[in-house]
């Protein structure tokens, strides 16, 4: 890639990640700004799922290898596994994903259909054995961090709850500034791939077709691009260069609750099968702050912005006021700075605060009447406010989690 944005290049020089070979391709770190952009984009994942019904789990990244055997993923997904770790008798693994975990929690103790839909989320690390030759920044890298959940739920559910899954997604979306480039229904090829049960493919897909029809949504079938073990709904995004890639699903699963015997007891108090939807809002961390990066070349929505406010005092005089105005800030949730004098001239730190949305100037004027002379990152100059005033203002617009930088008139 070689435009400006590529998050390879601006990820680095904005202090977001980094790699080093010690560590290995494939596993970056992440730099304070980047903490700070990641930890932001999972909080709002959570609340958005908190919001919509959702209960977080945690569970472990590791496994024994029979748990492998009975999802599948060992019979159809080994060669992305990493090999197996002897423990004395026993073998263990890096999860390649979540699902088997979250079906052991629901079978931990019997369910009543009174419970269902039961949503099941969490932020959790797994691991691929990508090859070093398709690894690249944070699009495409060994150890992932994803947001996942599975809704174990009646067949009658399974449409309502994938098609509410659906909009999750495109209110995230709008509140990150992202937009999909299309959604691809994702369909088995051929090969041994994939779990040979047509009846179970042929029932997922026209669920599915369901949900993306009653959605309104256009959609383009895509054959070989589905998991192992039953199709699903892709949310594609591009990048500046105009590339492709995944990262939001939803899928309707009739295979892992047979693999690991799910039931629940039915009104009629027999016990029945429930259906899986595994769906991810923000796919994995790492490839949504990628495509993050490049969509806004560093100037984030405030929200997400690693420093939300730079506060300029004009000479060494008004640097207490300006400290005085980031602690009050702070106090608020804001992450703010003081740019001292010592860092240059006004205007080159100016310059240097240009991806920060808002800037607050303090000049002696300024700092005689307990007012700002605020700037935003656009350009514009709203015109001297009371210190409390512009707080305010910056801590809705941070609040309300949008794009835009000043609330209109």
């Amino acid at each position: 890639m070689t435009t400006a944005h590529d998050h390879r290049r601006l990820g680095r020089e904005l202090e977001l990640f980094d790699t080093d070979p010690l560590m290995g391709a494939g596993l970056p770190y992440w730099l304070p700004d980047g903490a700070i952009v990641r930890h932001a984009l999972e909080e709002y994942v959570r609340e958005a799922e908190r919001r919509a019904g959702y209960r977080h789990v945690y569970s472990p990244v590791l496994g024994k290898r029979e748990l492998y055997e009975i999802s599948g993923h060992w019979e159809h997904y080994s060669g992305d596994m990493f090999p197996p770790m002897e423990l004395g008798a026993e073998e263990f693994l890096l999860r390649p994903s979540l699902c088997p975990h979250h079906a052991l929690i629901y079978r931990s103790r019997s369910r009543s259909y009174r419970e269902l839909p039961l949503r099941m989320a969490e932020l959790g690390g797994m691991y691929r054995s990508e090859l070093s030759g398709v690894l690249g920044g944070l699009t495409r890298v060994r150890a992932i961090t994803l947001n996942d959940a599975h809704v174990f739920c009646t067949l009658d559910q399974a449409v309502e709850e994938a098609r509410s899954a659906l909009e999750l997604i495109g209110r995230a979306y709008a509140d990150l500034g992202v937009r999909a480039a299309r959604h691809r229904l994702s369909l088995p090829g051929r090969g041994g791939k994939y779990v040979a049960d047509p009846g179970l493919w042929r029932r997922a897909t026209a669920l599915l077709r369901d949900v993306l029809d009653g959605s309104g949504i256009p959609y383009e079938a895509a054959e070989g691009e589905a998991a192992f073990y039953g199709p699903k709904i892709d949310v594609q995004i591009a990048d500046p260069a105009g590339r492709e890639a995944t990262l939001s699903t939803v899928q309707i699963d009739f295979h892992q609750p047979e693999r690991f015997d799910l039931h629940y007891i039915g009104a009629d108090g027999a016990k029945h099968r429930p259906v899986m939807v595994h769906r991810s809002v923000i796919g994995s961390v790492e490839r949504a702050v990628a495509h993050l990066v490049e969509v806004h070349g560093g100037a984030f929505p405030p929200w997400l912005a690693p420093v939300q406010l730079v506060i300029l005092p004009v000479a060494d005089e008004q640097a207490e006021p300006a400290r005085a105005l980031a602690r009050h800030a702070r106090d608020l949730g804001l992450r703010a700075e003081v740019a001292d004098p010592a860092q240059g001239t006004l205007a080159a730190r100016v310059r240097a605060a240009r991806l920060v949305p808002y800037q607050a100037v303090i000049g002696a004027r300024e700092a005689a009447a307990g007012l700002v002379a605020p700037r935003l990152r656009d350009g514009r100059r709203p015109g001297p406010l009371p210190t409390a005033d512009l707080l305010r203002r910056v801590a809705d617009r941070v609040s309300s989690r949008g794009s835009e930088l000043w609330e209109h008139a």
